[in-house]
């Protein structure tokens, strides 16, 4: 069974860092992708940045390039989101998703998820 479980989030003031971290486990082999998206109260879900854990290869979202990255660890099983320079429209759930086949999709609508981690960020 597959687990996905994140770690990290806080409350930060503006201008501060947090990294988040997702533990994936459960799945014999890596999975194609993870990503990280984010869902306020009222807002649309965003994803945020995904990862190719094979080749490294990322994506950001436009209002978190420059400022966010994403990396892994493959021998854990392990994704991270560095986040600087926070804002207080970064305020949201944070959750992190992992994905077993096509990777041509926004990391909400990956098959495996957690159960968020809450980031406020204050002005």
């Amino acid at each position: 069974q597959v687990q996905v479980v994140e770690s990290g989030g806080g409350s930060v003031q503006a201008g501060g860092s947090l990294r988040l971290s997702c533990a994936a486990s459960g799945y014999t082999y890596r999975f194609n992708c993870m990503g990280w998206f984010r869902q306020a109260p009222g807002k649309e879900r965003e994803g945020v940045a995904r990862i190719y854990p094979s080749s490294g290869i990322t994506y950001y979202a436009d209002s978190v390039k420059g400022r966010f990255t994403i990396s892994r660890d493959n021998a854990k099983n392990t994704v991270y989101l560095q986040m600087n320079s926070l804002k207080p429209e970064d305020t949201s759930m944070y959750y992190c998703a992992a994905e077993t086949s096509g990777c041509y999709r926004p990391p909400y609508d990956y098959k495996y998820r957690g159960q968020g981690t809450q980031v406020t960020v204050s002005s």
